[in-house]
């Protein structure tokens, strides 16, 4: 006859701070103070209560402590970007948890999927968690729900791109400007055909890469209609908007990649072409072995982690300060020379 298993043990409860106090014998009061870090604990009464806290085991609720601390800080905060897979996200993240934790703080990180439905269902959420601040990367049209979390006391920033709506601490890259330098950088190697290819135009930064592009083709003749694709959220549509501006007549001679993911499908579509090696191409933001490729990617390098690291700055010193002036900081982007934005024009 086969053996018959024994069935799971019940979970144990969870010990409490009364079951610290009742090991460590000593009062309820005497163990919260030295479970929240307050001064005048003796060494030795301190040494009893962690002693008796390793023991049992014990973790503190943070949600119940701050319920009881007088200015109900849960010393967690919330992150919402809109995509972690991409790697300016997951980089942001990293310098925001990073920040945090030398504070103390738990960070809650959450992806919005460009979705403003999911983006204000992500900040309810963390809103239930009772975080101390909220940084957000926006998407959509009105961001002024906000306030409701504000009134509540909880701080927020935006990064990346402005809210809409509301007024607030927010941090955002010199866009135009690393654009503008692509565009004269190609105007250089003597390009005047230079394409753009864009996200959508509703998206701060989009609009942003977009004009610093329109007004430095404006110093050599203006941009040719043509030659601008925008709407392009994903590597596929870029690859296909890419194939038709090289098929027009005149084609471009060099392009310029609004974000990374477009980067992706306009490399894959000049490479499918034969033609990477004599088109002069600028990516706007840095890709992970892009000095590697052949011909090596001139990007306009967004600093991550100035970005992320003003953010959450802004969001401690807005903790500590709640009816401080709100600010709006701008990070200056790099230009990184390399190989694909050398190529010139052809005759020059």
């Amino acid at each position: 006859m086969a053996a018959v298993p024994n069935p799971p043990e019940s979970p144990r409860r969870a010990p409490t701070i009364k079951d610290v106090a009742e090991r460590a014998g000593l009062g309820f009061k005497t163990v919260s103070r030295v479970l929240n870090d307050e001064p005048n604990v003796r060494p030795e009464t301190r040494d009893r209560v962690l002693a008796a806290v390793a023991e049992l085991g014990y973790r503190r609720n943070s949600i119940a402590s701050s319920i009881r601390r007088s200015d109900q800080r849960t010393s967690s905060i919330g992150l919402i970007v809109e995509d972690l897979a991409n790697p300016f996200a997951s980089s942001l993240t990293r310098v925001v948890q990073d920040y945090a934790r030398e504070r103390g703080h738990l960070v809650l990180v959450g992806s919005s999927d460009g979705d403003p439905g999911q983006e204000a269902e992500l900040v309810g959420e963390f809103g239930t968690r009772r975080v101390d601040g909220m940084i957000l990367v926006p998407n959509g049209p009105d961001q002024s729900y906000l306030e409701e979390e504000r009134r509540r006391g909880t701080a927020v920033v935006f990064v990346d791109r402005p809210g809409r709506g509301i007024e607030a601490d927010t941090v955002v890259s010199e866009n135009a400007a690393g654009v503008a330098e692509a565009v004269r950088h190609l105007a250089l190697a003597g390009h005047t055909r230079i394409a753009y290819l864009g996200d959508f135009e509703s998206i701060y930064t989009s609009a942003e890469r977009l004009q610093g592009f329109r007004d430095a083709m404006a110093a050599f003749g203006g941009a040719d209609p043509r030659h601008i694709r925008t709407g392009l959220h994903d590597p596929e549509q870029a690859h296909r908007a890419a194939a038709e501006l090289f098929a027009l007549d005149p084609a471009p001679t060099a392009l310029i990649a609004g974000n990374n993911l477009i980067t992706v499908g306009a490399v894959h579509a000049l490479q499918d072409l034969g033609i990477r090696d004599r088109t002069a191409f600028v990516a706007f933001d840095d890709l992970e072995l892009a000095d590697l490729l052949r011909p090596a990617l001139t990007v306009v390098a967004q600093d991550t982690a100035a970005l992320g690291e003003a953010a959450a700055r802004h969001l401690f010193e807005r903790l500590a300060d709640p009816a401080a002036p709100y600010r709006r900081t701008r990070v200056p982007v790099r230009f990184e020379v390399r190989s694909s934005g050398a190529i010139p024009a052809p005759g020059h």
